[in-house]
């Protein structure tokens, strides 16, 4: 099992920055992807960041230029530095990781409990 925590959400200013973190542990051998998603009142989860293994990362068309992924491999941390930030940004984010506990497995998703982001002034 994976277990998978999630911090930094918050009520912050239009304009302003967050950084939020996504920490896994558990039983991991290998982590193959590492994504963020955001569900927003009314609205279904739509995804906003990706990261992979090969270092491509992947961001929602709304996002572009504001948000920007990254992971520290040796934490098996993921974090999504959030800029300029707008009220349609106001969601629920949760963090999303695919891995392996041993080798030859085929990968599992596991998901963060989600954490609130707030863009109001």
């Amino acid at each position: 099992q994976v277990h998978v925590v999630e911090s930094g959400g918050g009520l912050v200013q239009p304009g302003g920055s967050l950084r939020l973190s996504c920490a896994a542990s558990g039983s991991i051998f290998q982590i193959y992807g590492k994504r963020w998603y955001r569900q927003a009142p009314g609205k279904q989860r739509e995804l906003v960041a990706a990261i992979y293994s090969s270092g491509i990362t992947d961001y929602a068309d709304s996002v572009k230029g504001r948000f920007t992924i990254s992971s520290d491999n040796a934490k098996n941390t993921v974090y999504l530095l959030m800029d300029n930030l707008r009220p349609e940004d106001t969601a629920v984010y949760y963090c999303n990781v695919d891995s392996i506990a041993h080798r030859g497995e085929v990968p599992l998703d596991y998901w963060g409990q989600g954490t609130q982001v707030t863009v109001s002034s």
